[in-house]
């Protein structure tokens, strides 16, 4: 017997009543092989339904699981589900109906698995209540028992890994081309006469200033997601932000024959928030429109003020792509390169998790790219 089925943009939202998935978890639990040997499988794994419902969960699944959860309460729940994903509350279908879900790897596998074949790719998972990232890679294969179909689903938690390769090639990659401008413009100072000498002064001193931003960046990502970052809230000037974050990209190499400007509508506000972090996240968003902008393009940055809220907008010209926005806050999803693209997945993380506000986006061919930001105008700590 099934639920009366809801709407959905991909997999099917149908779903097997509370006594069908009582029945079927117990084909596993009450058979002693069924039970013990996945447990000593070193992954997640969990056995699903015809309608992606969780009949069986090992111990590594529940590791996984927010804490609150108990292993009868999973039961029922598909994967995103019970994983806390963003994605699987929003539609009454669940995980795996909404548009979304059409990149995602863990429903894309469970679905070949369910048409018969063993099917392995990798899943990004962005969690809800804590907002953490979650790299998977992902196993589906079918299997039946007492002549029932069902998915045996394997997870692998592969985040460190992605950290690492992100700050092995997004970090290093950064901090090498840094390295190698500083070198150039000293090797061109030891040769250059006195007139020349404070032109390349400030190629330095501007270089010096990237270099320190790259590696504050990168702590302040590796601290935010430990749940190591210490907030330090102080009346701060919406405008005074802008205006150094904008100052700092228009030397970049990313604004090279590019304009970067400040939106004539830009009004200032005071507000009570930590200054480091608003930094970090205005910046991200230049340094990405910047990325994302052609030869000749501008980019437009403001803020304002309104109700209790303080807003940072980013504006480019390029538009983005229906695929690419159904992932663009994904820790490790990037149209810059396998291991690159951290900026919109920061943004998010600091904006939410610490400064207590919300992003957003609008993408048309008409009118460009907006990132929006916004944060409370007083921080409770």
């Amino acid at each position: 017997m099934e639920l009366k089925p809801d709407s959905t943009q991909f997999a099917p939202a149908e779903r097997a009543v509370a006594t069908e998935v009582k029945r079927q978890s117990r084909l596993f639990s009450e058979r002693t092989l069924l039970r013990v040997l996945p447990e000593v499988v070193p992954c997640a794994l969990v056995v699903l339904n015809a309608r992606r419902q969780i009949v069986f969960a090992n111990d590594r699944f529940m590791d996984l699981v927010y804490p609150d959860k108990q292993r009868d309460d999973v039961y029922g729940l598909r994967p995103g589900e019970a994983l806390g994903c963003i994605h699987a509350s929003r539609d009454p279908g669940g995980c795996g109906v909404t548009e979304f879900c059409s990149k995602c790897g863990a429903v894309g596998a469970i679905l070949a698995s369910q048409q018969g074949d063993a099917d392995v790719r990798e899943c990004r998972i962005l969690r809800g209540k804590t907002h953490e990232a979650l790299d998977l890679r992902v196993w589906a294969s079918p299997v039946k028992v007492e002549g029932e179909r069902f998915s045996v689903f394997a997870a692998l938690d592969i985040s460190h890994e992605k950290r690492r390769q992100a700050l092995e090639r997004i970090f290093l990659h950064d901090i090498h081309n840094v390295a190698c401008g500083l070198s150039w413009c000293l090797s061109f100072l030891q040769k250059a006469g006195l007139e020349e000498r404070e032109h390349h002064l400030e190629d330095i001193r501007r270089l010096s200033r990237e270099l320190n931003e790259e590696i504050g960046a990168q702590r302040t990502l590796l601290q935010a997601e430990s749940g190591e970052l210490v907030l330090t809230p102080a009346q701060v000037g919406t405008l005074a932000v802008l205006r150094d974050a904008v100052e700092l990209y228009r030397g970049h190499p990313v604004a090279l024959d590019r304009v970067l400007q400040i939106d004539e509508r830009a009004r200032d506000a005071t507000v009570v928030s930590d200054r480091v972090l608003l930094m970090r996240v205005v910046c991200n968003l230049i340094k990405n429109a910047l990325e994302a902008s052609r030869e000749g393009q501008t980019v437009t940055a403001g803020c304002s003020a309104d109700g209790d809220a303080a807003e940072f907008w980013v504006r480019n010209e390029g538009f983005m792509p229906r695929d690419v926005q159904l992932q663009i806050f994904q820790r490790s999803f990037s149209t810059k390169g396998a291991g690159r693209g951290l900026g919109t997945y920061s943004v998010r993380l600091l904006t939410e998790r610490y400064l207590k506000g919300s992003v957003s986006f609008t993408s048309s061919p008409d009118e460009g790219t907006t990132f929006r930001v916004r944060c409370p105008l007083t921080l409770e700590p």
